[in-house]
């Protein structure tokens, strides 16, 4: 039976008309009660009667991609539109895998593929990809085998990979330093980009405001706190309500969000830009490519969204009636110390960037290409848990590795606002930690830093798959 459906459906069809004769055929095969549609059922049946693997959920994912009456099964031409579409995917995909452009591929060409993507695999496990799907044992794939293998498998697709594991995107843990994410060519054609980052914004918007009183806290010992003056977690949270109340652990937060998203907007721009720029190959972003662009976007982003992060600073720290607002903020630091005073700290953050970006990129690709080893069989979706796990610890490492230029950063921000306190260069204030503090002097704050991550993530993560419901973006 396979063999009659591999013939009636899987050989190139030389005009419209054989196109749809095929899918004429097909559709009466798959129709076995003849009610003029197919559901999810009687398309599982259906391919598995002819012999075709789909993979787990791959039917329910058909009938709603294509179902748009929303009558829980796919007519004629619902079914047809489908195949079409998702064929005309399949056409570009595999011209992306074909690199020398001989109609054929090889398993050296699906290795560079996913190379492409950020995913290294070695020549025994990409000849074992095309093994899977080889259906003529020539060690080469066709046009023929590629749509055989896929047509009825929509989730197993390359670009999945992409659109998974999206992690800055999705994860907001307060600090803006990651490597943005990629956007598949669907993605960006279709508009689907701006509503995933739209939807990321009113995610880390919603998780700053939800961990607001840990960030203080963070902010208020990185400046504070000493060898000579220990700040712990409750006592701090019990200074800050004594001298100004409940609310007073949300001071920051709103110039904290507000900054998200020109922040967002710029980074993305740029890191396009940059990787137009730096690609060797049109189109095709190696891992060290992606890491220079997303470094230079973030330094851009920084640069211009900067002096909002000092005013942030100040903002958090200020004690009652010394701000009316954020404009007050500005008026104030713009009288009293001049237009330098909004880029005090800029050099340790951008310096922050390149550890932090490095270390967060490198640990997220060698989990996602573990995960994509060992456990990817039917999808290249992750599942919650792991997207997650593979970010807050990625993240945390990042963190982790930055962590002291970070605080380098904010007592410069601060220090022109705290009574007494010396003005010093970045190298002069280094020396005066280690000096009367030790290593760990570098490391104040690091505590509520870390206990916000989870939080964060979850928060974030949740109000993010929120949105896309709301913006009608496909899962």
């Amino acid at each position: 039976m396979y063999q009659v459906a591999r013939k009636l459906f899987f050989t190139d069809c030389q005009c419209a008309d054989d196109a749809s004769k095929a899918y004429e055929d097909l559709f009466a095969k798959l129709d076995t009660n003849k009610d003029g549609k197919v559901d999810v059922s009687e398309l599982k049946a259906g391919l598995a009667a002819m012999g075709i693997k789909t993979g787990k959920g791959a039917a329910q994912k058909i009938i709603s991609s294509g179902d748009q009456d929303k009558d829980d099964g796919l007519d004629f031409n619902e079914f047809s539109k489908y195949l079409k579409e998702h064929e005309k995917k399949l056409r570009l995909t595999f011209k992306s895998l074909d690199k020398n452009n001989d109609g054929r591929v090889d398993f050296m060409e699906i290795k560079q593929s996913l190379a492409d993507l950020g995913i290294d695999i070695s020549k025994e496990e990409a000849q074992k990809i095309l093994h899977s799907i080889d259906v003529d044992g020539t060690m080469t794939l066709d046009w023929n085998e590629w749509r055989q293998h896929f047509l009825f498998n929509p989730a197993t697709n390359l670009q999945e990979i992409v659109r998974y594991w999206k992690h800055s995107t999705v994860l907001d843990i307060g600090d803006s330093l990651s490597i943005p994410d990629e956007f598949t060519e669907e993605e960006k054609t279709t508009g689907m980009w701006w509503k995933q980052l739209s939807a990321g914004a009113m995610a880390g918007a919603v998780s700053r405001t939800g961990t607001a009183p840990l960030d203080r806290m963070k902010v208020f010992m990185q400046v504070h706190s000493s060898k000579s003056n220990k700040i712990s977690l409750v006592g701090g949270f019990k200074q800050m309500v004594k001298e100004g109340g409940a609310a007073s652990l949300w001071r920051g937060n709103g110039i904290n969000v507000l900054k998200i998203a020109p922040e967002t907007a710029i980074k993305f721009m740029a890191y396009e830009q940059f990787k137009k720029l730096l690609s060797s190959e049109p189109g095709k972003v190696k891992i060290h490519e992606r890491f220079m662009a997303g470094s230079l976007a973030g330094a851009s982003a920084q640069t211009v969204i900067y002096p909002m992060e000092v005013m942030k600073t100040r903002l958090t720290l200020r004690k009652t009636g010394q701000y009316s607002g954020m404009f007050d903020c500005a008026k104030q630091i713009l009288r009293k110390e001049g237009l330098k005073a909004f880029y005090k700290g800029y050099v340790p953050n951008l310096l922050g960037i390149i550890p932090y970006a490095g270390i967060d990129l490198a640990v997220y690709e060698s989990l996602k290409n573990l995960w994509l080893s060992r456990y990817a069989k039917d999808t290249a979706n992750p599942g919650i848990l792991v997207l997650l796990g593979c970010g807050s610890l990625s993240s945390t490492c990042g963190q982790l590795a930055s962590y002291p230029l970070a605080l380098i950063r904010t007592r410069m921000q601060a220090q022109a606002s705290l009574e007494g306190s010396e003005q010093m260069p970045m190298n002069l204030m280094v020396k005066k930690i280690l000096q009367k503090e030790g290593f760990f002097g570098l490391y104040r704050g690091i505590l509520p830093n870390f206990m916000k991550v989870i939080p964060a993530v979850s928060i974030s993560y949740v109000v993010y798959e929120n949105m896309r419901d709301r913006f009608g973006i496909q899962k």
